[in-house]
């Protein structure tokens, strides 16, 4: 099925309060545009929407696929004020707009899921709560309501570092490193991850295809310890897959059974040989999010 790039203007709410600029999101539309089941599949901290490439074009045989790069990330605008990426409700306000845009291209209702990997987990969890928002099934990949300081430190020890590389391949080679945690990926994925990640700089070098000043919110966050989500996991009703990979440092085990015990007690799949995250592009990945979004 054929992907088509597409973009969507929307406001900018500010953790001051301040008018900001609008910003585009730019995201990609997989399937029949008349397929009232939609899935909305979004990426994790540093990643773009070109990750679900693989997920997207299965599914787009019995779904309309959206996948969207996150504000600061892929195609999508860099916002103005660095402080904005730490205030949650842009991102929440983002995926409200992108719901409430494709809803208004039909004239029935549809049907959402949501497909997340990490914080795009966090993202569907949090818009599942909006009364507004009808999700009906929901997916996060490696990610909790409780997410240690421990994995946040590692974290910020390269999300949004200056490093710039010579040619692609210097760039793939930094990737496999700091992404060995995804599993034991092909040679293709590997190139495919590589070649959506970089941005070709003036100076005929590459950089990673997201504003490096998202990585303010590690400074605040190391500071205060875990990030404790639990009461909003406990609110949420929509029926979620948890998949997790058992060599994660992000979701422990610990925390997973919890999921299982509380709030919409959720399904949780565990991945051996794999960390944070399982990034959904290989076939076993892809089959354990379609039986579970079919299952109804």
């Amino acid at each position: 099925m054929d992907r088509r790039d597409k973009k969507l203007l929307v406001p900018t709410v500010s953790s001051d309060n301040s008018q900001k600029k609008p910003h585009y999101i730019a995201y990609t539309d997989w399937g029949d545009v008349s397929n009232t089941r939609v899935v909305i599949c979004v990426h994790g901290l540093t990643r773009n929407c070109r990750d679900f490439d693989n997920l997207a074009s299965s599914l787009s045989s019995h779904y309309r696929v959206i996948c969207p790069d996150v504000v600061g990330r892929g195609q999508s605008d860099w916002l103005e004020d660095e402080k904005d990426y730490d205030y949650y409700p842009v991102y929440l306000s983002d995926a409200a707009m992108l719901i409430k845009h494709i809803r208004s291209q039909y004239g029935l209702p549809i049907t959402v899921d949501w497909v997340g990997i990490s914080m795009g987990g966090l993202i569907g969890m949090m818009t599942a709560l909006n009364c507004e928002i009808e999700i009906r099934r929901l997916v996060m990949s490696d990610i909790g309501p409780l997410i240690p300081m421990t994995a946040l430190r590692r974290m910020s020890e390269y999300v949004g570092k200056p490093v710039c590389f010579s040619d692609l391949h210097e760039l793939e080679t930094y990737i496999r490193r700091i992404s060995a945690s995804f599993g034991p990926l092909t040679d293709a994925q590997w190139h495919h991850l590589t070649i959506h990640s970089g941005r070709l700089l003036g100076n005929g070098k590459y950089a990673f295809c997201y504003d490096p000043k998202i990585s303010v919110s590690f400074k605040e966050h190391i500071l205060m310890g875990d990030i404790d989500l639990w009461q909003y996991w406990d609110m949420l009703k929509t029926p979620t897959l948890v998949i997790r990979g058992t060599e994660s440092d992000v979701l422990l085990a610990e925390t997973a059974i919890e999921m299982q015990q509380r709030g919409p007690q959720a399904t949780v799949v565990e991945l051996s040989g794999i960390g944070h995250a399982p990034i959904l592009l290989d076939q076993q990945q892809i089959t354990i999010v379609k039986n579970f979004l079919t299952d109804s």
